[in-house]
């Protein structure tokens, strides 16, 4: 079934062009690279896989409790909209967040996939091109298994958010080539890491979880190349150059915020849009899910050397100002266990069955 029949909402045109800018660099030097970014470029080669063949497509899912959403964590919960749903009304509401949450999963990694391949073009160094090669592939599947999930699973999907869409424009539209890095290995992909963590480790539905954690170990690895490339870089810029980066941060960190309301969904549902949005403001797990989203972001845009006054004081005002000291390489290393920890489960029992399936043809062939 076309994608385009599947909309909850009008897309609007289904090809969006954004004019390019900026050069595209060559580097003949083929034998110097920094030992760090060799190694993940190293491991980018070696932690590819096939989506079609590590996820267990074959798992079922329920698509009015895909991700076994608790109602308090609906945004119409306890208003009096609530009272008046039905059973079946309120598994639709959670099939539409469903829909929305991994839409802009989907949207968010085709415009990763574009950043990455723009990375290569532009990035004056050999090994960052190297390792953004494997990252375009990444974000390629991810792209791939998110748009399966919607349309097999859930059978339902939304248009990209206003909010991400400006953020991205503006991330491809700026001729400077640390720009996708910034906008998109920092901003996109650092929220994107915080959501994905977020429902990977509260949902006990297999499917999600399985295809949450493999993502998560391969963005896991994309980060961490942001942060190279990025440090480095940005202790050669003037507090100027610094501060216009700074600038990008606050805006597209602002814009990111108020991406995570949902409104679509309540509007689509019928809600009006003035009420649906006053609804999501008071929502205490839409604050608190605002909150814990910038856990990646806001430690990462201190370590790369973005930590001016006015930086600062932004995050003071979003309430996340204190996640500045989060340990990222924790994080990201508890990304990596998580998936590795899946996959063992995963293999042992199939394992087990096999044995017990083998043992069960031997005992009845004697």
């Amino acid at each position: 079934m076309s994608t385009q029949e599947l909309y909850g909402m009008d897309p609007g045109e289904p090809l969006w062009q954004v004019p390019a800018a900026g050069s595209a660099r060559f580097n003949w030097e083929y034998d110097d690279g920094r030992e760090r970014l060799l190694s993940l470029y190293q491991k980018g080669k070696d932690k590819q896989w096939d989506g079609a063949k590590r996820i267990d497509w074959d798992l079922e899912v329920d698509p009015d409790n895909a991700l076994g959403t608790p109602d308090e964590a609906l945004t119409l919960f306890g208003t009096r909209h609530w009272a008046k749903m039905t059973e079946k009304d309120k598994g639709e509401l959670r099939r539409h967040y469903t829909a929305w949450n991994f839409s802009q999963f989907l949207h968010g990694e085709q415009g990763a996939m574009v950043c990455a391949a723009r990375i290569v073009e532009s990035v004056p160094d050999l090994d960052a091109k190297f390792y953004s090669a494997t990252q375009t592939m990444d974000e390629a599947r991810h792209a791939e298994i998110f748009g399966r999930f919607l349309h097999e699973k859930v059978g339902l999907l939304y248009p990209i958010n206003d909010n991400l869409q400006s953020l991205l424009g503006d991330t491809l539209r700026d001729s400077r080539w640390d720009m996708p890095y910034l906008g998109m290995q920092v901003l996109i992909e650092g929220l994107a890491l915080a959501a994905f963590g977020m429902i990977r480790d509260t949902t006990d539905k297999p499917l999600p979880k399985q295809i949450l954690a493999y993502v998560m170990q391969d963005e896991a690895r994309h980060v961490a190349f942001g942060r190279m490339a990025l440090r480095d870089y940005y202790k050669q810029l003037s507090d100027a150059e610094l501060r216009e980066r700074e600038e990008f941060v606050i805006e597209g960190c602002y814009l990111m915020r108020d991406r995570l309301r949902g409104v679509e969904v309540l509007e689509n549902l019928g809600i009006p849009k003035a009420e649906a949005m006053e609804y999501s403001e008071n929502s205490e797990y839409l604050a608190l899910f605002r909150q814990l989203l910038f856990s990646r972001i806001v430690p990462c845009v201190r370590d790369i050397g973005l930590w001016g006054k006015r930086l600062q004081e932004a995050y003071v005002d979003m309430g996340v100002f204190e996640m500045g000291n989060s340990n990222l390489d924790q994080l990201m290393a508890q990304d990596e266990e998580v998936a590795e920890k899946l996959d063992a489960e995963r293999f042992a029992v199939e394992e087990a069955a096999r044995v017990a399936e083998v043992a069960e043809v031997i005992e009845s062939g004697s």
